[in-house]
């Protein structure tokens, strides 16, 4: 018996007069699964993060998240089960980092004597315990971002939704993020993550919805896209024959076609041929070193973008 999924959208779409914000879209998340969802501004993701949250309404489609439509009246006591990250944090600037948290913990629903000491617990969390008792108006913009995470992450919710949570965030605190991602996820939680760094993203994610201007240009696992897009496996290889790789591999008509030219020690070679040419390149007796490099998040981005990009291009030269 398959799962219910936790968030499910079917031809789910906003729009605003002429605008379509977001068209058709169905997508759908599974419990303790993370969704990086990534696209230039005007994409269309921070519309999907709004509609998952029941800020708005779809203008068509349906829109699920724990079995309930988001934007109804019977969806307000899960709301507490939801984290989320807005890509602007604001907290009000007089108070301290603790009063703004135990505000929000209260907020949701955990008004007891603990929201004190559940405040203090999130703002160890994220490393800023050393400023709890300082005004947020003092705070830089990477303590502040760790603030808006220390309040996306109350009550241990069910469903996180967090866009650009890494913006003002140093290689240490983007580091301690991921490894709470990665926690968050193993504790079961289901994460959706909007960033445009794409570096350092992918190891913490499951899939991957790429947008441009409300519309789905590509969905899988980061292995999927790359069958989708179909770019090369990067294989660096040094011989210490006479002429390098390029002499190691003359008599091989196969492999020297993976040749390039601008770099003679390196081929480049479609991924249902990676394992064949490896197996070859091994059996050379003057291999020195060898390095194998597959298509990462953001060269498959680029692609998608690139592609979609040159066929909007195509209609608008039809046109004229």
């Amino acid at each position: 018996m398959m799962n219910t999924p936790l968030v499910s959208l079917v031809e789910a779409g906003k729009t605003y007069g002429q605008l379509a914000a977001l068209s058709s879209m169905t997508m759908s998340l599974n419990e303790g699964e993370v969704l990086g969802l990534f696209g230039h501004n005007g994409a269309g993701k921070t519309t999907m993060m709004k509609l998952i949250l029941g800020v708005i309404s779809p203008s068509h489609g349906k829109v699920e998240v724990m079995g309930m439509a988001p934007d109804s009246k019977e969806a307000w006591h899960s709301r507490s089960k939801v984290g989320y990250l807005p890509e602007n944090v604001s907290f009000y600037e007089q108070l301290t980092g603790l009063e703004v948290l135990t505000y929000f913990v209260k907020l949701k629903g955990f008004a007891n004597k603990d929201a004190k000491k559940q405040a203090i617990g999130l703002l160890e969390q994220v490393g800023i315990t050393y400023a709890m008792k300082r005004q947020v108006k003092t705070y830089s913009k990477g303590m502040r971002q760790r603030l808006g995470l220390a309040q996306a992450f109350i009550g241990e919710p069910k469903l996180l939704l967090l866009d650009e949570p890494t913006v003002g965030l140093d290689p240490i605190a983007t580091r301690d993020f991921y490894k709470t991602v990665d926690q968050l996820k193993s504790n079961g939680s289901s994460i959706i993550l909007c960033s445009h760094v794409l570096p350092g993203v992918e190891q913490h994610i499951d899939r991957a919805m790429i947008l441009s201007s409300g519309k789905l240009l590509a969905m899988g696992t980061l292995s999927e896209l790359r069958q989708q897009a179909a770019l090369p496996v990067v294989i660096k290889a040094t011989s210490l024959k006479e002429g390098g790789l390029n002499g190691a591999v003359a008599q091989d008509s196969k492999l020297k076609c993976f040749l390039t030219d601008a770099c003679p020690d390196t081929l480049m070679v479609p991924e249902h041929e990676k394992l064949s040419v490896l197996k070859q390149l091994l059996n050379l007796s003057e291999l020195d070193d060898i390095h194998v490099e597959s298509a990462n998040l953001e060269q498959v981005y680029q692609h998608f973008l690139s592609r979609h990009e040159l066929a909007l291009h195509g209609r608008k030269g039809g046109q004229s």
